[in-house]
């Protein structure tokens, strides 16, 4: 059994076409992975490329604790199903199970005894002795199902091995391969483009699009969070509705306007604390997002809810135990065409309808999705990036929330009212300011702590739970961001240095003894020239590089170096800077250097002045080909 690794990964073709960009995930032994996305996402090619049928363009890829980047499939311990079955039509299904262990040469014996367990598992035994085509879609499917199970394979590859069922015996498949994986406990990553498939069978789900990770996370977790609106309609069915309108906050209350109606609901602002305050003005349209399953027509929901629209029913589909009710918000919509006032409800009321009845509808709002209408992404994000807090700078003190905290040396600003972007992870556990917790919840591997501060609200992300009703909370200034009259007044301090590099081979000559004599031998070195000066690189490095780029162009691509604001130290040789400025937060100290036009920081203790050379940490750097922004490392 194995943990599988992708690292940055890339699929590029000749013609410059990026089917898989910058794919990162850690999957953990005896998961069953599910990859989800309409056609051409690139979620087949991942497979293909882990399985080792597709050339990895860059990035690294592990089974377990080994690089398989370039290790040929046979070798690479796993075993895929593939969505034809693949069976020789000429043998039985014991000669087409049996085929993959005959090839490796196992004694009659054992082979006999694993297909006979398989057989057993897949409940195929009566078939053992026919021929494919004897066989249903779904007995055919067993059987591809058992030549990959008798391998005993660390990682199973399932590339839509159901699509080629009807729908009774796919569901029927769904439960068998469910249940197949539990008997196996083994790595299960799973192809489909059948959102119902990855939501009944996956422990996690990967949704891809246009060969980008949208989102990684549970079933459960991306139909409750979706983290942009490409995901939030793609999961569930039927789809979300998705309305575009305007938030305006008045008070402790938000009233949402739909926009191309009149229709409009307010709603408590304590759903909406994790907005960016700019998208409550009133101004800014956004995507309003709400499941079919969360409007109600039944009349005690439309009497005890004060979200409730009108709407005009055009037609429905009835499904038995529930109705689909579609429908407009606009009264001169006609609930046929996809468009911002079509509503489709899911009925349970048993009311009977009829096209241009017009009805009014309850709005579940405490499961409303909202999205930003250019970038599609969240705005109310399950773990916030930011707090936005109204803030006030006097005599080199900050205020914010009722609370005041001395500016550091290094952040100087004049006098100002404007707003302060404090990052969930700039606010720590370490200061002078009393905040009560709300709660502690864990989200995918970090701990969201809500505070109240002022009578505010207060996020923090952390990495260890919090036991207690209050808390002493601090900042971390180097984070954070003011600003004033569209102005930055305040910025953070980069997080990661960029330097432009090139890969290079030297020609060197070291001397070696030789029975005894000293003798030149000529060697090649490969490494980096960054800024002016050389460093070489371990062979692991200059393989990734020559894989990514060719061994041609490796030596003429434009690279960038990139390494952490931590990752880099004074050095008595190394790339020539000039130090300009201590920056002093307290806590820590950073120095301000200048490298040729750009500007490098530093972390250090000690104070310098002028000349120095600094050292990039080489075990923590990334290298990035700019001209098609592909992350070699």
């Amino acid at each position: 059994m194995a943990d599988v690794t992708l690292t940055h990964i890339y699929k590029v073709y000749p013609n410059g076409t990026k089917a898989v960009k910058d794919f990162n995930m850690q999957i953990q032994d005896k998961e069953f992975i599910v990859f989800v996305g309409p056609s051409g996402c690139g979620k087949s090619t991942t497979l293909r490329m882990i399985a080792g049928l597709e050339d990895i363009s860059a990035g690294e890829l592990k089974i377990g604790d080994l690089i398989v980047n370039d290790m040929e499939p046979k070798d690479r311990d796993i075993a895929m199903v593939f969505q034809n079955y693949a069976l020789y039509p000429h043998m039985t299904v014991y000669e087409n199970i049996a085929f993959g262990l005959r090839l490796r040469k196992l004694p009659k014996d054992e082979i006999h005894r694993k297909v006979v367990e398989a057989a057993n598992i897949l409940g195929i035994t009566e078939y053992l002795n026919k021929k494919p085509k004897e066989m249903s879609g779904g007995q055919r499917q067993r059987v591809a199902l058992g030549r990959a199970i008798v391998r005993e394979p660390k990682v199973m590859l399932l590339d839509e091995p159901l699509s080629n069922l009807d729908a009774k015996l796919r569901t029927q498949m769904r439960a068998e391969i469910g249940k197949l994986h539990s008997k196996l406990q083994t790595t299960f990553i799973y192809v489909t483009h059948d959102q119902v498939e990855a939501m009944t069978m996956g422990t996690r789900i990967v949704v891809m699009k246009d060969g980008l990770v949208q989102q990684i996370d549970t079933p459960k977790n991306l139909y409750n969070y979706p983290g942009n609106k490409f995901v939030a309609g793609f999961i569930g069915t039927p789809q979300m509705n998705f309305f575009e309108g305007t938030l305006l906050k008045k008070g402790d209350d938000v009233q949402i306007k739909f926009e191309y109606t009149d229709a409009e609901i307010t709603v408590p602002y304590s759903l909406l604390y994790k907005a960016k305050p700019s998208y409550l003005d009133g101004n800014s349209v956004v995507y309003i997002g709400l499941r079919p399953e969360d409007i109600s027509l039944a009349s005690d929901d439309v009497k005890n809810n004060k979200a409730v629209v009108k709407v005009v029913v055009s037609h429905k589909e009835d499904l038995g135990s529930e109705t689909l009710v579609y429908g407009d918000i606009n009264p001169n919509g006609d609930g046929y065409v996809e468009s911002s006032t079509r509503i489709i409800i899911k009925d349970n009321s048993g009311r009977e309808l009829k096209a241009g009845d017009v009805v009014e509808a309850a709005l579940n709002i405490n499961r409303v999705h909202l999205f930003d209408k250019k970038t599609e992404e969240s705005v109310l994000p399950r773990v916030p990036e930011y707090n936005y807090l109204d803030c006030e700078i006097s005599k080199g003190k900050i205020k914010f929330l009722g609370a005041e905290i001395r500016l550091p040396a290094s952040v100087n600003t004049e006098d100002l009212k404007g707003e302060l972007l404090l990052p969930t992870d700039a606010v720590t556990l370490n200061g002078e300011l009393q905040a009560e917790v709300v709660s502690c919840e864990e989200i995918n591997g970090v701990y969201l702590l809500s505070l109240t501060l002022g009578g505010k609200r207060l996020y923090a992300v952390l990495s260890e739970p919090v036991d207690a009703k209050t808390v002493c909370v601090g900042i971390d200034f180097k984070k954070i961001t003011v600003t004033a009259d569209g102005e930055n007044k305040i910025l953070p301090l980069p997080e990661v240095n960029a330097f432009p590099c090139k890969f290079i081979k030297k020609k060197i000559c070291e001397r070696v003894e030789v029975n005894g004599k000293a003798k030149k031998k000529k060697s090649v070195q490969f490494g980096l020239t960054v800024a002016g000066a050389f460093f070489g690189v371990a062979d692991e490095t200059a393989q990734k590089i020559f894989t990514a780029l060719g061994i041609k162009n490796a030596y003429a691509a434009n690279l960038r170096l990139e390494c952490g604001i931590d990752k880099i130290a004074v050095a008595e040789s190394g790339i020539a800077a000039e130090a300009v400025q201590t920056l002093d937060y307290g806590t820590e100290k950073y120095l301000k250097c200048k490298v040729g036009d750009s500007f490098i920081y530093v972390k250090t203790e000690a104070e310098y002045n002028g000349n120095i050379c600094l050292l990039p940490d080489f075990e923590h750097v990334g290298i990035v080909e700019i001209e098609r922004e592909i992350k070699i490392i």
